[in-house]
């Protein structure tokens, strides 16, 4: 039993295969096979209308809108020169500023350990008063 009714070709010149489950280009609106769905797999013409990028600077990370037709690069270029935000002395800043005080120790920390008896800022390995020889205050210290 024929079922004639079923299914379309694919609109592909080369191909023209008989699908039973066609699909339907959303910019062109013609129908393909599944080989052929695809804007580039079938040439589409309607294509800008659909396959968009968004452009995103690669010095400030801002999306950077970009018109149909113009050159990409020529539009990351003009943005460039004149509206980025980038910062390079942002980008510089350190985070690693907390020097340990142990002598011979040049480990820094990104948040300030403070020792309790003498108020100097020490790493983490040097962070109790023995293990730097802290001669802050008179307390005995435990070995603990």
């Amino acid at each position: 039993m024929e079922l004639p009714g079923l299914g379309q070709p694919c609109a592909e010149r080369s191909c023209r295969r008989l699908d039973f489950l066609p699909l339907k280009c959303d910019a062109c609106e013609e129908v393909f096979c599944k080989d052929h769905i695809r804007y580039d797999d079938h040439k589409c013409s309607s294509a800008y209308k659909k396959n968009v990028q968004v452009l995103v600077c690669p010095l400030c990370n801002t999306p950077i809108p970009v018109q149909k037709g113009e050159i990409p690069d020529v539009v990351v270029g003009a943005h460039m020169d004149k509206d980025c935000k980038y910062n390079p002395a942002q980008q510089k800043q350190r985070i690693f500023t907390n020097k340990c005080l142990k002598p011979g120790c040049k480990r820094k920390e990104m948040m300030k350990v403070v020792c309790e008896r003498c108020g100097g800022n020490f790493c983490i390995k040097h962070r109790h008063p023995l293990d730097h020889d802290c001669k802050g205050s008179s307390r005995p210290t435990s070995k603990a």
